[in-house]
């Protein structure tokens, strides 16, 4: 398995990051700055390929070295964290069931007992959707954990996936029993220090565990030291082997049509296998192995990006202009 140390990281991620702006008229990129610039939603992209960066551009919003709300690519961070859990010894592994880590509320349809830890990272638990229009009355409730396990389930779990950050903050719920921190204080001791980026407080429940999905910040770099880490095999995070069953489709969203498999999306564009994390508004981590590209973008977090729309102009920009660029390095 490829390994990088911190230090080391850090080091390509700086000296990249100062060749980037001395490189700005590399005609290799010249078509993605420029089809970049024309996205209104898009904020920020940064663009490595084999370790060094060859793009890094604010056009709008904040610089580059600030956290900003990355929206639901939190998921692939809190998948991750599980791999994490799991590898350290906190939790004994996907197959775990959420139920022994969590307080089951009156009334609770039985079939909850069944749900395990990898039906939440593959949000196919069953239970109801507290995304898109089930998110308000959700947030607005006085017990997040409760709202969601005592719900009527909508399927058996890991039958049918149903994007749902409920999911995941169940799943933020058992990391926080399992690990005896804060989900804050995982990501930060797990992630944060070990790849050297910033992940401050975000929002917690009303009863104070840390949101699990959704809110967490990063900046565009620290999503590319995300990223890099990934492409080259997961240290100091996690193994290899977390990031190859992490790739393994085991379902498949009916809004993308892409597969999913342990908090990233997996799909085939520019002619290339790869995995991507997505939020609202248009922020995506894309990690393409085959042309050892790692990719951040932040957008607009006000705005919609449906896969017709933003998340499609940026998958387009991907597929057209970054990986043909990325394969003449």
């Amino acid at each position: 398995m490829p390994h990088i140390t911190r230090r080391a990281f850090a080091a390509t991620l700086v000296a990249g990051a100062l060749v980037a702006r001395a490189r700005a008229q590399d005609d290799a990129f010249a078509e993605v700055r420029e089809r970049a610039r024309g996205l209104g939603q898009l904020h920020a992209l940064v663009v490595a390929v084999d370790g060094e960066v060859v793009l890094a551009e604010a056009f709008r919003g904040a610089a580059l070295d600030r956290p900003v709300n990355v929206k639901s690519v939190s998921k692939t961070l809190v998948a991750t964290l599980t791999g994490a859990a799991i590898e350290r010894g906190a939790l004994p592994g996907v197959g775990a069931r959420a139920l022994a880590y969590l307080r089951a509320p009156r009334g609770m349809d039985p079939r909850a007992e069944a749900v395990t830890v990898e039906d939440l990272l593959t949000m196919r638990s069953g239970f109801q959707r507290t995304s898109g229009a089930g998110y308000g009355a959700w947030v607005e409730s006085g017990d997040w954990v409760d709202y969601v396990l005592s719900r009527p389930m909508q399927a058996a779990p890991g039958t049918r996936f149903g994007y749902s950050t409920g999911d995941y903050h169940l799943l933020a719920a058992v990391l926080t029993e399992a690990t005896g921190a804060s989900l804050h204080e995982v990501a930060r001791d797990w992630m944060g220090r070990p790849l050297g980026i910033e992940i401050p407080p975000w929002t917690r429940d009303p009863q104070g565990v840390y949101m699990g999905g959704n809110n967490m910040a990063l900046s565009p770099m620290g999503m590319l030291a995300f990223a890099e880490a990934i492409r080259l095999g997961g240290a100091p995070v996690v193994s290899g082997d977390w990031i190859a069953a992490s790739w393994r489709p085991r379902t498949r969203s009916p809004f993308s049509g892409h597969d999913y498999g342990y908090g990233w999306f997996l799909a085939r564009m520019g002619g290339e296998d790869l995995a991507y994390a997505r939020g609202y508004g248009g922020q995506m981590i894309y990690v393409v192995p085959g042309v050892r590209l790692s990719v951040a973008v932040t957008s607009d977090p006000g705005l919609p990006a449906r896969s017709g729309g933003h998340a499609g102009d940026l998958h387009a920009l991907l597929a057209e202009a970054i990986v043909p660029a990325a394969r003449g390095q």
